[in-house]
């Protein structure tokens, strides 16, 4: 360590810009985690509660990212295909849930 700190404020520095780089990538997983929740929630007729549970349920039947599977789900909604398999455990989950 040098006797200015120039050291310890360097890496403190570097600790402050990877923790907004984490929450800036939470604050976007989130975003498109709520907007795959409303889309399940019209599709399926449902609460957001029930719209969070199908999604995860998605996810672990999937073994997909939370994330990942919201995004497809985005996507779909935009007009992009659903994997199969991701389409195969929505509709088995909205099934279920109904």
């Amino acid at each position: 360590m040098t006797t200015d700190g120039s050291a310890e404020s360097a890496d403190h520095l570097t600790g402050l810009r990877a923790e907004v780089r984490q929450l800036r990538q939470a604050i976007a997983s989130h975003i498109v985690v709520d907007q795959a929740i409303g889309v399940v929630i019209v599709l399926g007729r449902l609460t957001p509660d029930q719209g969070w549970d199908v999604l995860k349920e998605v996810s672990q039947h999937t073994n997909t990212k939370l994330r990942d599977i919201a995004g497809q789900v985005v996507g779909w909604a935009n007009g992009r295909p659903l994997p199969d398999r991701t389409r195969g455990a929505l509709d088995s989950a909205l099934e279920r849930t109904a």
